[in-house]
């Protein structure tokens, strides 16, 4: 079904506009203000990443959106995911040296933030400008996407609130969770480890896997390649899919292994982990001999991505020794 104003073509959200016509003005009267005091000078790159909460909300993102376009990471402890993804937006909040902020929000401590949001899984992905949020995206996400859809942030922020972001200090003291992602390596492996995860960052899915697997050749045990190798796997399986023709043929064929587990793939990558899970538990009580061995594998793969300490792996190992027995 369509939206039903698909056909107004031309028609404009006049309370749309008039909020952001009074977002802009606000964020025009705050600027204003930190000029008057004296503006609020230089930050820190250490101050580029921070963690915010419901306490803080207003001052931390509200107030700050006033000045530079705020990224907000939702994650938790136990999200496999958003530790591959985390580390990149904290890079890239350094990278563009002042242009936005990245306010890392933990979903375990601020249930009411995840809930405003309305945010159904993690690593989820706003942004808000001017007071006014906006959602940037859900899941796993290769580097030069997630570039674009920050330059397009960045260009919003200034094309329709004025914000040009803020002045770094290139010569402040280092401390604090953005410094920390330039650390050098100090393991056996930690070289080969963080390459792997640049390819990946790159969308160089081919070259991150050869080097995950170089990685376990030598330490089969090697939980942060283990991890790495799943979910750069999962993204080469996703590549070049169709995703309405996969949930088609999903739909029409409920009991196809193949099928399923191709839609399955694109659920994960979408951040709706119970609903990847479910679908392959669905598909191991329909099928039998080999499909149901291969959906039986595929879900064991999807477990690596999430974690094994993930609530939702747990409970979906229960349901499958189920399904299974």
């Amino acid at each position: 079904m369509q939206p039903r104003n698909m056909s107004m073509s031309g028609v404009v959200d006049l309370a749309a506009v008039k909020a952001a016509q009074e977002a802009k003005a606000k964020a025009e009267q705050a600027r204003a203000e930190a000029a008057r005091r004296g503006g609020a000078g230089a930050v820190s790159p250490a101050d580029l990443v921070y963690d915010a909460d419901e306490a803080g909300f207003e001052r931390d993102v509200l107030q700050k959106s006033t000045e530079v376009p705020v990224v907000l990471d939702f994650w938790a402890e136990w999200c496999q995911p958003c530790k591959q993804l985390s580390p990149v937006l904290e890079r890239l909040a350094v990278e563009y040296n002042g242009r936005f902020v990245l306010a890392k929000v933990d979903v375990d401590a601020n249930q009411m933030l995840m809930q405003q949001f309305g945010i159904q899984g993690i690593p989820a992905v706003f942004a808000v400008v001017a007071g006014q949020a906006l959602p940037l995206f859900q899941g796993a996400a290769p580097e030069t996407q997630i570039r674009e859809t920050l330059d397009q942030l960045i260009a919003v922020g200034e094309q329709r609130f004025g914000l040009t972001g803020l002045t770094v200090d290139p010569e402040a003291e280092p401390g604090g969770q953005a410094d920390a992602v330039a650390a050098a390596p100090q393991g056996p492996h930690d070289a080969v480890l963080e390459a792997a995860a640049l390819a990946l960052d790159a969308g160089d899915l081919g070259g991150a896997i050869r080097a995950y697997r170089n990685v376990l050749s030598d330490d089969p045990g090697n939980e942060e390649a283990k991890l790495g190798l799943a979910q750069a796997e999962l993204l080469e399986r996703v590549q070049g899919l169709d995703p309405q023709a996969v949930r088609r043929d999903a739909a029409e064929k409920p009991a196809d292994a193949t099928a399923q587990i191709a839609a399955a793939d694109l659920d994960l990558v979408g951040g709706h982990v119970e609903d990847a899970f479910g679908r392959l538990i669905d598909t191991v009580r329909r099928t039998a001999g080999d499909d149901r061995e291969a959906v039986r594998v595929r879900l064991l793969q999807m477990f690596e991505v999430v974690g094994g300490e993930d609530p939702r792996v747990v409970a979906a190992r229960r349901a499958l020794a189920r399904a299974l027995f």
